[in-house]
Formats: C-alpha cells, structure tokens, sequence
C-alpha cells in the first residue's frame, strides 16, 4: 500500500509541476490563468487533452505575419474623401459630434477612420441576405474578396462557390478566406476549380486542417465580403444550410447582417487585404492605396450613416471591439438593447452593465433559449441569472436560435459585427465590427429588438429561484471556466 501511496503522490506532483509549467509558459490574464490551473490539476490526462485544443495560442511564426501586415495607410484616401464627398453636413452630424469621444478612441486604438455619407442595410433574413450578396456579385467587374469563419460544403456553399467560379472565369479577382475549425468538413480540393479559373483560396494562416491544427482558440471568426472596394458585407451570418433555417437542430436562423455602400468598405477591404497577405504569402495582393485605385475607389454615395469598422485580435495589444462595447454602455443615458448568442462577459464589462442599470439606464439582453455549446450554454445562463438580479431584462429567444451579435444606445448608436459578449470575442478570436452613429439605423436596431421580444420570454428572477441545484452547479462550474470558454 506504501508503494500504492507514493505512486499516486508521484503522478499528483508531476502533474502539478506540468501544469504550472504548461499555463505560466505563456502570457494569460490571472483568470484566465487560474481556470487552467483548475483544469489541469483536476483533470490529469484529460485536461492536457483539453488544453491541447482550447489553449495553446498561435504559433510564433504566424502571429508575426499578421503582426508584419501594418495598418493600411488611407491618409491620401481620407483627405480626398473628405474634400470630395463629405462637405455635406449629414443627419449624423450631431450623433458623431456628441459621440466624438468614441470615434477618437477607435482612431487612436485601432486607426479606425469615420466614414461618413454611406448607405447601410440592415439585413435580418439569410434568405434575403444570399440574395442581395449574389445580386451585387453578378455585378463585379474588378474583384470579389471573401471571408468567413464557416464556409460549409453543402448546398448554399456550393451555390456561392458556383457563382464566383462563374465570376473568375470572367477575368473577375477571386479571393477566398475561410477558417478550416469553423469551416471543419469543408476540404481544401473543394475551391480547386475556382482556383483553376484563375481565382484564389486559402485557409486563414495556412491552416488546412482543423485536425492537423488541433487548435480551438485563435480563430478567423470575422465575416467580410468586399465587391469591387465599393459594396461590402459583415455581421453574424455564415455561409451554410443552417443559416438559412435549413438545420432541424436550430430551426429558424436569426442573425444580423449590414449591407454597406460607401467608403466604409475601404475598412472592410483593408482589413482582408491584411488577412490574405499574412495567409498567401505567395499571392499577395499588392494594392496602391492612391484615391481612385482599383481596391480603393472614390465612392460617391448618396447616404446618411457614419460608421467605424473595427477589428480586434490576439495580434493586437489592445482589445478595441470590448473597448467599443464598454464606451457605448457608459455613454448611455437612457437604454442599453444586447443580443449575443453568448454572454460571458469579463469583471470590466459585468460593472459596466451593473452601473447603468443602478443609475436608471434601461438594460435589456437578448440570448437564444438552445444551446449550441453546453458549458457555453450554462455559463451564459449563470450570467444572465446574475444580471437579472441587478434588474436587467433578459429575454430567452424562442423562435429558432439566435446569434445576431448586436448593441443599440439610446436610438442614437449601435454595433454590428461578429463579436458575441464574451471573453472569446474580446480576446482570443479575430473579430470585425461596425460601430454605427445614425438615429435612423440605431431606431431600426431598436424596432427589430422590439419585434424579436414578441418572440421572446422574460426571464424573471423567480425563475431562476425555481431552477433546480443540479442545473444551478452545472451554471456555477462552466462559469469557473469562462476565462478559457
């Protein structure tokens, strides 16, 4: 028994001793650090293997490319946009000048430029998104860029597929960024013959495997689409079946989409630029960022809104989108409106909310009533309980699942963008959104809020009295893991 004793003693101080070599071999935040430590030294064995998907960060290597693609210089771009399309005061003149604390923010984070005078769409339908995006892609006469977190080989992936080999094969540029985890059944070999008409394809950083890889964080979980540098796409929509309602697990898709029109695509484009450029290294797009240039033309729209996009990542020290998030919560005065998917949020932005809902600010989070993730599920549950208690209104989306990733202060500003309210978004994926200062948009975001709570049940604190012990531990243990979910 003695030998028994101190085989099991061994095994526990070896598994101690990797496990703080494993975690503190890596710069991580002190929770983020401590649920690993929990991970690994409850789980022996099977908390490497678990750590070997969730936490090993990127390779050194690629985390250089990406770092090496410096901001786009746009100064030239900007001055003629603002000498030529921009001497027209707009309605969103007065929503940027009392906002203008957020826009200097965003300019010095991220060199995030305010574009004004575009026109935007809000898009809340798969059905009529791929519809509007196919229609703006037959129209391509230069090029066509791509990227998405998920680009599935089934029916809608084969339909998008199709018709950009349509476009390569009319001499259009063709370029495709795709991220093989959350693309993770789509092969290489399926854009061959979009490459064999002359167009481009690759997984994001090179890797081609999400198996090979066996890496779970880091992820390319921005969405873009950029047609000829003056028409662009982002927001929370993918490219699959089950975006468009078409998977018997999710049912009806509820996400929020942009369509934008304007020099704001000029973001949008840089941001791919940057991406492709530390992925092919072979094929780069070498651009000449004069006004007028094929991927940055002078655009002249007749539109009202002014936006922001910006980017956040593990290559950037900073992490703007959380920063945006936290500006808008603190500058708001009447309401505050979320929808995410998941709501895990960090200590800073957990205070943010509990401040403006004890000053009187009126806060309501919308989350999907299903999980698609099980401990995410429950740790967005534990979140919830605990916001309701500070009087915030949380809604339950009942009518399908819901992943619009969006935020709307007072009817004056919003976001739209991939980033869901969670340590995730903020620090471990790469992530685009639009910061947006237009009544006109932000009172659409308001009314499409207000017509999803139709869909909706408000969670009431006494619900989650009534919920059962067991159900309360599975929230309270995923919750220790938020840091790492």
């Amino acid at each position: 028994m003695n030998w028994v004793h101190i085989i099991i003693e061994l095994i526990i101080a070896i598994n101690l001793i990797a496990a703080v070599i494993t975690v503190f071999r890596e710069k991580r935040d002190i929770a983020a650090t401590w649920a690993w430590l929990l991970v690994l030294f409850f789980l022996p064995v099977i908390g490497f293997v678990f750590y070997s998907f969730v936490g090993r960060k990127l390779p050194k290597n690629k985390m250089f490319q990406l770092k090496k693609e410096t901001k786009l210089e746009l100064e030239r771009v900007l001055e003629r946009q603002s000498k030529e399309l921009n001497n027209d005061h707009t309605e969103a003149d007065k929503v940027v000048e009392d906002a203008s604390g957020m826009a200097t923010m965003f300019m010095n984070a991220d060199s995030a430029f305010l574009s004004h005078r575009n026109r935007v769409k809000l898009i809340t339908d798969g059905k009529e998104l791929f519809h509007d995006m196919f229609v703006d892609i037959e129209k391509a006469k230069k090029h066509v860029h791509v990227e998405f977190y998920t680009f599935y080989d089934d029916q809608i992936g084969r339909d998008v597929l199709h018709l950009l080999e349509k476009k390569a094969k009319e001499g259009v540029e063709v370029r495709v960024l795709w991220d093989s985890w959350g693309s993770m059944g789509t092969k290489n070999k399926f854009f061959n013959h979009l490459r064999e008409l002359g167009g481009y394809a690759a997984p994001f950083l090179g890797t081609h495997s999400a198996v090979t890889d066996f890496r779970l964080n880091f992820r390319d979980h921005r969405k873009i689409v950029v047609i000829d540098g003056q028409v662009a796409y982002t927001g929370g929509f993918n490219i699959g079946d089950q975006y468009l309602g078409r998977s018997k697990k999710f049912g009806y898709w509820r996400d929020t989409h942009m369509r934008i029109a304007g020099s704001a695509a000029y973001s949008l484009q840089s941001r791919f630029v940057r991406d492709w450029n530390a992925t092919d290294r072979e094929n780069p797009i070498n651009t000449v960022f004069d006004p007028g240039s094929e991927y940055f033309p002078v655009v002249k729209v007749n539109g009202n809104t002014s936006l922001q996009v910006v980017s956040s990542g593990p290559d950037s020290e900073v992490e703007n989108i959380k920063l945006g998030y936290l500006k808008l919560i603190s500058s708001a005065t009447r309401s505050i409106w979320i929808q995410s998917p998941y709501l895990i949020p960090d200590d800073s932005v957990l205070d943010a909310l509990h401040t403006a809902a004890l000053s009187g600010v009126d806060v309501r989070i919308m989350i999907p009533h299903m999980p698609d993730h099980v401990f995410v599920y429950r740790a967005t549950q534990y979140y919830a309980r605990q916001c309701a208690k500070w009087g915030i209104q949380i809604y339950n989306y009942d009518a399908g699942f819901l992943h619009a990733k969006t935020m709307v202060v007072d009817g004056k500003l919003g976001s739209v963008g991939s980033a869901n309210m969670d340590f995730r978004s903020f620090k471990l994926n790469f992530e685009v959104n639009a910061f947006i200062y237009d009544e006109k948009i932000a009172q659409e975001l308001e009314g499409i809020f207000k017509a999803d709570i139709q869909k909706s049940t408000l969670q009431t604190t006494e619900m989650y009295d009534n919920q059962s012990w067991w159900l309360r531990f599975k929230q309270d243990f995923s919750r220790l893991l938020s840091p790492i979910l």
